[in-house]
């Protein structure tokens, strides 16, 4: 079996290509860091070959957990190939992690990606003179076009079979080659030992990385011969080792850019890009503008588009229901057969489906968002204001991530290099509304404030936000105290929305949202109408508030009743809404025994607008479902930090239902 690991820098296409190469569907987008983990897939038409998509870095220094992931597995599992992609648009950026995978003498193959749109700039690189400077083969492809794949994959198959090692070599002088090649020498017998190159181990020793310098073993006679090479070096040059080694990288690369691109082009999309920015990052207008960009998205998912979607399809569901319903009774079937697939089952499942959508609405506009390269632009008008509550601006991003789900918004986070910075992304993200909730938020202001919908939804999503500052702040203040790392974020070129990437995945959304409703909350709904129509004697009830699920919410009822809402029925689907929050939708329909068209006028009966207002406030902030626990849980390899985390987000969705309730109370007396 050949492994081929796909390394490259954030936002350069990486995803893509893997996509083409394996056919498989990979999440795509104009926006740097998509890839949080390794995925892995089999090389489209070839037999024993496996492509690796790595996480992208900039470099192969472990300062983060995506590096980390990156480097350990090159290191570690030795792959067979590695495809370097390069954006050809910035050759320059791109070169610096060319440098170090060279150095590693792993048999490499260059992807020179988006040549398409250096031909469209005008620029023209010498693609045969890249290839031999930096002694690897160079591949010129357009992976969002299908362009050059083939032979990249031919020209990577042959590389894997025979093994050869690149023949690049540098053109470091003076000081930092004597240096390089002194420990060179002095470490050969340990590097080879432990299956490295020599030279590559020399350039980690003197960028001083512990790592590789344990993993040598090397004698304290060697470490003071090194200390004095390194010494020596820092000497000539007048600056610190690790600055030698990145000076020496660069200086390599300015020589090769100014060989091989022989005709600098006017980056025409660069160009209308910086534009767009001055109106879209303006430091006075663009929080405005972002409010205005989702109040729109919101008008046209809740109301304009979406909901008359939405409710055709519960009208169609509706007419199903009652059709089931017909069939059943006309074929005899028992009475608490018919209850359970009609009234359980169905109900559960349908009052769902009839919000899939919406949901197709929201992810078809955010997937645009994000393609088009703005949802980057949101992440830089945001840093300034994470850092003022002590977050790091490469929070931002599995922030955004927790809108559709916290599950990889969690993953998300190893991209952050402090422990502290990442405890406390972890912590706040589940602030930020999950996907799963658009139904409860569909259903509650359909009923209550039908004509206010898109500034409801704004109000919940940024009520939310606030409060995880609120809990940032004190957090900050008391448990993470310190400073944030510092924060790059690279903005990719806006982009005209791929149709294919938008609608991949708007299909990925909608997938996910139908397995889930076909298995959480199927299962959801069918111990829900068990618990619902069952007494503690283990008896068939008429009554549901005779019920096993009636006997314990009426017990923890009063606990919500300062919110506003103390209803039994209430509080079963919160508890519910624990396995998915798409499930306190189908707990209330069963709970109420009507159809989704009518849950609207049940709920109405039993709250006020004010009411159902602290209800969704709650349910906007307390804890995400058991799938994003076990996942917190992992990630932080702690029980008791999970815990606390979910208790501490519900005692502020707590607090935050509580003081909407009261002040609302306050404005209406």
């Amino acid at each position: 079996m050949y492994n081929i690991a796909l390394i490259g820098n954030q936002n350069c296409g990486k995803t893509t290509l893997f996509n083409r190469l394996t056919g498989s569907r990979q999440k795509v987008g104009n926006f740097p860091g998509v890839t949080v983990d390794v995925a892995t897939g089999p090389l489209r038409g070839k037999t024993g070959f496996i492509v690796v998509d790595l996480p992208g870095v900039y470099s192969l220094s472990p300062y983060s957990a995506e590096e980390k992931i990156t480097r350990d597995y090159l290191f570690k599992s030795r792959p067979e190939c590695v495809i370097n992609i390069l954006d050809a648009t910035n050759l320059n950026r791109n070169l610096y992690l060319t440098m170090q995978i060279l150095e590693t003498q792993t048999p490499t193959i260059v992807a020179l990606n988006m040549m398409d749109d250096v031909a469209a700039n005008g620029t023209v690189i010498d693609v045969e003179k890249l290839s031999e400077l930096l002694g690897v083969i160079v591949v010129p492809i357009s992976a969002a076009k299908n362009q050059g794949i083939e032979e990249l994959v031919e020209k990577c198959v042959k590389i894997c079979q025979s093994g050869d090692k690149n023949s690049f070599r540098d053109r470091c002088e003076g000081a930092i080659h004597t240096a390089i090649h002194s420990i060179s020498h002095l470490v050969e017998t340990n590097a080879s030992r432990m299956g490295l190159p020599a030279k590559f181990s020399a350039i980690r020793i003197i960028e001083n990385d512990k790592e590789i310098i344990d993993t040598l073993a090397l004698a304290q006679n060697q470490l003071e011969i090194i200390d004095h090479f390194v010494s020596d070096l820092e000497k000539s040059l007048g600056t610190d080792r690790e600055a030698a080694i990145v000076d020496m990288r660069y200086a390599n690369i300015e020589a090769i850019y100014k060989e091989v691109v022989k005709k600098p082009g006017e980056n025409k999309s660069q160009l209308r890009t910086d534009k767009i920015d001055k109106i879209l990052t303006h430091k006075v207008f663009s929080i405005p503008i972002f409010a205005i960009v989702m109040g729109l998205i919101f008008y046209l998912t809740f109301g304009l588009v979406g909901k008359t979607a939405s409710d055709a399809l519960s009208a169609f569901l509706d007419i199903a229901g009652q059709g089931l319903r017909d069939l059943l009774t006309r074929a005899e079937v028992s009475g608490w057969l018919i209850s359970l697939v009609c009234d359980g089952l169905f109900t559960g499942i349908s009052s769902v489906l009839s919000f899939l959508p919406t949901i197709l609405v929201l992810f078809l506009l955010l997937s645009i968002v994000e393609d088009s390269g703005y949802m980057a632009r949101i992440a830089f008008v945001m840093d300034k204001l994470l850092r003022k509550i002590g977050l790091s601006g490469r929070s931002i991003v599995p922030m955004l991530i927790g809108f559709g789900c916290s599950v990889p918004a969690y993953m998300a986070t190893r991209t952050l290099s402090s422990d502290r910075d990442r405890k406390l992304t972890l912590a706040t993200v589940p602030f930020m509304s999950c996907s799963a909730k658009i139904p409860v938020y569909a259903l509650f202001t359909m009923a209550f404030f039908r004509h206010y919908r898109a500034p409801v939804m704004l109000f919940l999503y940024f009520f939310s936000i606030a409060a995880g500052i609120f809990y940032a702040l004190v957090l900050q203040k008391t448990k993470f105290r310190g400073q944030s790392v510092p924060f790059m974020m690279e903005l990719p070129p806006y982009r005209l929305p791929s149709v294919k990437t938008v609608l991949t995945f708007m299909w990925e959304k909608a997938k996910g949202f139908l397995v889930k409703a076909f298995t959480v909350i199927l299962l959801a709904s069918l111990a829900v109408w068990f618990l619902t129509n069952v007494s503690f004697k283990f008896s068939m009830v008429g009554d549901s508030s005779q019920s096993i699920l009636a006997g314990v919410a009426k017990w923890i009822a009063p606990v919500f009743a300062p919110l506003g809402f103390g209803d039994w029925r209430l509080t079963t689907s919160l508890i519910a809404g624990l396995s998915a929050k798409e499930a306190v939708v189908s707990t209330l329909a069963i709970l109420f025994n009507v159809s989704q068209a009518e849950l609207p006028a049940a709920l109405g009966s039993i709250l006020s607008p004010l009411q159902a207002l602290s209800f969704l406030v709650f349910v906007s902030q307390y804890m995400p479902c058991v799938a994003a626990f076990a996942t917190l849980r992992k990630e932080v390899k702690s029980t008791r930090f999970a815990v606390l985390a979910m208790a501490l987000q519900t005692a502020v969705a707590y607090i935050s239902a509580l003081i909407v309730y009261t002040f609302g109370m306050l404005f209406t007396l």
